[in-house]
């Protein structure tokens, strides 16, 4: 039928990383995808490489989140394209290192609105339609840095926090619907976000060696399974989530400082 609606998987910061290894991983297991970064170029390289796959179908939506008006325009162009979100991957995302009133204050905010601000919106816009179907699921992609204070990434790691909880409270919120609520929390992981900070930082070099870094595929593959299973949480490898818990026992005091001391050699 001409007026027929098709679900859809939305991705966003698919252009590289975990998120374009999250649209591997999804499509081969045959979801139509709707691909969001700013780059045109390499979302149309990386859906021309799934339809050589034969994967699903691959739509290209070249949307900076930095544009408050980019989640109504992607909502738009799907509804014009009679596409549900059935999952939303909300994995787009940037980290500045730096003392925070040495940063900018165009740095700091837009990775309040990267970080934070459009992942809300976008929940925001696609939940009523998830809730009305009474199916869906969300994937937020927060980072260990969620579960406490990151001198240094002050800003970074407030707005994982941030989405870690909203992801949460939305997961228990939705609990009596068939719309589920996943958040990653993956430590450090061999993507361009950390490779710019080694670069920048001599001492994150030394603190984060590349060899000790996740691979994104290993860590897309999780996020998959869990986002699938309905886990309201997963952090990948032992050791983070070992340190997810110590966070939970050490006094806080103690995690500060010791935070402190890590933080004050990154910059």
């Amino acid at each position: 039928m001409a007026d027929e609606r098709r679900e859809i998987t939305l991705i966003t910061g698919a252009s590289e990383g975990i998120g374009r290894e999250l649209a591997r991983v999804f499509a081969a297991h045959g979801h139509d995808l709707a691909l969001v970064a700013r780059s045109r170029h390499r979302l149309e390289e990386l859906a021309e490489e799934l339809r050589r796959r034969g994967g699903p179908r691959v739509h290209v939506l070249p949307h900076d989140l930095l544009d408050p008006q980019a989640p109504f325009e992607i909502a738009k162009e799907l509804n014009e394209r009679r596409f549900d979100v059935g999952i939303l991957v909300n994995n787009a995302g940037v980290m500045d290192i730096g003392r925070f009133h040495e940063l900018t204050e165009n740095a700091i905010l837009g990775e309040v609105h990267l970080n934070a601000v459009a992942p809300t919106a976008l929940c925001h816009r696609f939940l009523p339609g998830m809730v009305e179907r009474d199916r869906g699921r969300i994937l937020n992609v927060a980072s260990t840095a969620a579960f406490q204070a990151m001198p240094s990434l002050s800003t970074y790691a407030a707005t994982k926090a941030y989405l870690l909880t909203l992801s949460e409270g939305l997961a228990e919120e939705l609990a009596d619907t068939g719309v589920s609520v996943t958040v990653l929390a993956p430590g450090p992981v061999k993507t361009n976000l950390l490779a710019g900070a080694r670069q920048a930082s001599a001492a994150v070099a030394r603190l984060l060696p590349e060899n000790l870094a996740n691979d994104p595929a290993t860590i897309a593959q999780e996020g998959f399974e869990a986002c699938m299973a309905g886990e309201a949480l997963r952090i990948p490898g032992l050791g983070n989530r070992v340190t997810a818990t110590i966070v939970d026992i050490v006094p806080r005091s103690i995690i500060r400082r010791f935070a402190g001391i890590v933080g004050r050699r990154l910059v």
